[in-house]
């Protein structure tokens, strides 16, 4: 005789969010099994069968020399060749100290394992907040919640920076990194425009940089892996991404529909293409699908700084002219606003700017497209 299930996952949802702890009051509390409001449906744990991972190796470039004008050019060819044909590269001699990013990791993790009555001050589900704490920002609308809490630092809305809203515990560190990754910025988005064919300063003068966000993970170890994702799988809202992680790996990227393991390395910096600049470049770029295993060990610590542009600003984005004469524009215009506002109405999982396609592409062309 069949049973009747009495599980309210609505109410185990508000039950988890109202305690404020996330992720690690779960496991805190001593679980030794996955909450069902992490466990992956059945069709997509089998569907994870079909999906293999295979040991390659993502591009990774080095900066070192790059002052010198033969191996500027070289670099520009490789963040291209990079861009192209993966979406996502790791960044080695980029001139940020080792101890800026290891502070960093620290000041991340220090403020996920301090005392819970201030972390919780923190808590909040109000996306407008410039610094807010929480598990799960699609927590009621995704199918499985991920494995992970984040403190989000985010200023594509609010504006400049008000140094005093970050939590004292990892200010210092949050402060210096935030000054180094924006430079770095800055020179990525120069060797992009050039490798694009365009002048050094073009993709800076679209304010490509112009509003930023932080995302700082954390994701506990995790009773069984398997049954969980860290992170779903999604492509980045952004222009750019440049993500620091620590050394216990999970990160995987799609690459020829095989899963890829971006193996860290120590004191490099991951970089990928998001979302705006392959319309932007009009496909020239990929911006490919990604996502964060669970695993046994940890806690596994990451910061990923998106640059995104001014929300506020009526300025319209869309396909490059001098990169669409070969190819007709496969999107049409659109404020940073409105493509924002589309990716937080829908589950981290789902595809986020096929809304924006005009007629003149079919839709099997333009999901070969996407899934490259």
């Amino acid at each position: 005789m069949g049973t009747i299930s009495n599980y309210d996952r609505v109410k185990e949802l508000k039950d988890f969010d109202e305690t404020k702890m996330g992720v690690k009051g779960v496991v805190d509390s001593g679980v030794e099994t996955v909450p069902k409001i992490f466990i992956r449906p059945s069709d997509e744990l089998l569907e994870e069968l079909k999906t293999p991972c295979v040991n390659l190796q993502v591009p990774v470039i080095n900066f070192e020399g790059i002052g010198e004008k033969d191996r500027y050019n070289e670099v520009v060819k490789e963040v291209l060749d990079a861009s192209e044909k993966w979406g996502f590269f790791q960044v080695v001699n980029h001139g940020i100290p080792l101890k800026v990013l290891d502070n960093m990791l620290q000041g991340n993790q220090m403020f996920h394992e301090q005392d819970a009555d201030i972390k919780k001050k923190f808590y909040t589900r109000d996306m407008a907040k410039q610094v807010l704490y929480q598990s799960n920002y699609d927590l009621y609308t995704s199918k499985a919640a991920n494995w992970r809490d984040t403190l989000v630092v985010d200023t594509s809305n609010s504006g400049p920076l008000d140094p005093t809203e970050l939590p004292e515990i990892c200010r210092d560190a949050m402060l210096e990194y935030v000054d180094h990754v924006l430079k770095l910025s800055d020179l990525l988005l120069e060797l992009l425009s050039l490798g694009l064919g365009l002048k050094p300063d073009y993709l800076k003068e679209m304010e490509c940089s112009k509003g930023w966000t932080l995302i700082n993970h954390y994701y506990p170890a995790c009773p069984a892996p398997e049954l969980t994702l860290g992170s779903s799988k999604h492509a980045d809202p952004t222009f750019l991404t440049v993500l620091l992680q620590d050394q216990i790996g999970g990160l995987q990227v799609i690459h020829k529909n095989q899963w890829v393991d971006v193996q860290p390395i120590p004191g490099a910096l991951v970089v990928n293409i998001g979302e705006i600049l392959q319309i932007m470049s009009n496909h020239k770029l990929k911006s490919v699908y990604h996502r964060v295993t669970s695993n046994k060990v940890g806690p596994r610590i990451s910061s990923a700084f998106f640059l995104k542009g001014a929300l506020s600003s009526p300025k319209l984005y869309g396909s490059i002219k001098e990169l669409s004469e070969e190819n007709p524009v496969m999107y049409r215009e659109f404020t940073l606003g409105e493509f924002n506002a589309n990716f937080f109405s829908r589950p981290l999982d789902e595809s986020g700017f096929e809304y924006l396609k005009v007629s003149n592409h079919g839709d099997g062309k333009l999901k070969e497209i996407l899934e490259v």
